[in-house]
């Protein structure tokens, strides 16, 4: 299960690929700054992760209008998320987690997912400005995707 609401929220560094390269995503770069919703998602190219980086995609006013930054984190490299962005019009920042460090850390790492090895699990996670989460969510399977209406109502909250 997700690590505890109230917590610390585990900090990271991982990489992401743009047009410009091999750039560092941190989340302490928004601390003071913004608040941050994390999604992690199993595996970029699967239908469920496609609908859901693509509506968050398309409605992300309403994420940075509440003063957050969205970031989807999968187990995926940096080099296929920025392939699927691309087919897919993804606009939000994509993370790997190759290694899974991050997704252990936020105890959102599956075992196994369908006979093919570990993964994240779909969750999502909003850390406030100070770096404590207040919001967050495991999916009870990797078909169903979070409550997007309670991450907008915690990020309300922290205006």
């Amino acid at each position: 299960m997700a690590i505890a609401i109230g917590s610390k929220a585990p900090e990271f560094t991982l990489k992401t690929k743009t047009a410009e390269g091999l750039q560092d995503i941190k989340l302490a770069d928004n601390f003071g700054h913004r608040n941050t919703v994390l999604l992690f998602f199993p595996l970029a190219f699967t239908g469920v992760c496609t609908t859901e980086m693509c509506d968050i995609s398309g409605g992300i006013k309403a994420y940075t209008d509440l003063n957050a930054q969205v970031i989807g984190i999968s187990v995926d490299s940096p080099f296929s998320q920025e392939a699927w962005a691309h087919k897919e019009n993804i606009t939000i920042p994509l993370a790997s987690d190759l290694n899974k460090e991050v997704a252990k850390a936020y105890d959102v790492l599956l075992a196994d997912l369908v006979g093919i090895g570990s993964a994240s699990a779909r969750a999502a996670f909003v850390i406030d400005k100070e770096g404590i989460v207040r919001y967050a969510e495991q999916t009870a399977t990797p078909l169903e995707l979070p409550s997007f209406e309670q991450v907008k109502a915690t990020l309300a909250n922290l205006q």
